[in-house]
């Protein structure tokens, strides 16, 4: 049996599943070409007959599917929650999408889609840098110290999650989580995620910690180096 196309795909799901909606969109992987043999659609549906939102996953027209479905007020929002965290997934999707069900109100939610994506998440205050600072530190000494390879293992997965918040966010960058961390680097700096990425390769494969300590360094040392001493919080002055 012939699988439908995505678009296809897409589209009989939302005749059959949603075909009182207003608007309804596809983005993701088949959207960007990225597909791999485990992608799903994701479909963005916009129902104002609805009371509050759902996520669903599904299998329908030979393809898993994960829906969001959402009314104005509920799309909204998330944005302002995906804003707040600075990880735009829903921006992403509405962005990107193909319009399966078209409606006036698809150009509006793409052009404040597109505007939060171009401006960035909100910037760090000098007093979150400072802690965030401390708490990279306080795991590079971590993985410095650890004489234990399956604890150095995890205390490194640790600093890979640290280390792309702190470089993203400290230049107003949009972040990432699994797969999303690396392509979030190269949006950002496409030498830096080569060197971040050779880094780790470095540590898991050669048991070699300084690539990481290097790479960890040259980030701390913009913003004053590594900290400790002096470091409080909570603490009435």
């Amino acid at each position: 049996m012939i699988r439908l196309s995505p678009i296809e795909a897409a589209k009989l799901f939302i005749h059959e599943q949603f075909p009182t909606c207003q608007a309804a969109l596809l983005g993701g992987s088949v959207v960007r070409g990225e597909e791999t043999a485990t992608s799903d659609l994701d479909i963005v549906v916009i129902d104002e007959h609805l009371q509050t939102e759902y996520r669903e996953s599904l299998i329908s027209n030979g393809w898993p599917i994960e829906v969001f479905v959402h009314n104005m007020k509920t799309l909204r929002h998330y944005f302002q929650s995906d804003y707040k965290r600075a990880r735009p997934s829903l921006q992403k999707m509405v962005s990107e999408g193909i319009p399966l069900v078209d409606h006036p109100i698809i150009d509006t939610i793409k052009r404040e889609a597109n505007h939060m994506l171009r401006d960035g998440p909100p910037e760090w205050s000098a007093e979150t840098v400072r802690m965030k600072r401390y708490f990279l530190t306080d795991a590079l000494d971590d993985l410095i110290g650890s004489t234990n390879r399956g604890e150095s293992i995890f205390i490194a997965n640790s600093i890979g999650e640290l280390l792309h918040e702190f470089v993203l966010r400290s230049n107003r960058h949009w972040i990432g989580s699994s797969k999303w961390i690396v392509r979030a680097l190269h949006e950002y700096d496409p030498q830096f995620a080569k060197e971040f990425v050779y880094a780790f390769e470095q540590f898991y494969r050669e048991d070699d910690k300084m690539e990481i300590v290097r790479l960890v360094d040259s980030v701390l040392q913009i913003h004053g180096g590594r900290l400790f001493e002096g470091f409080s919080v909570g603490k009435d002055h």
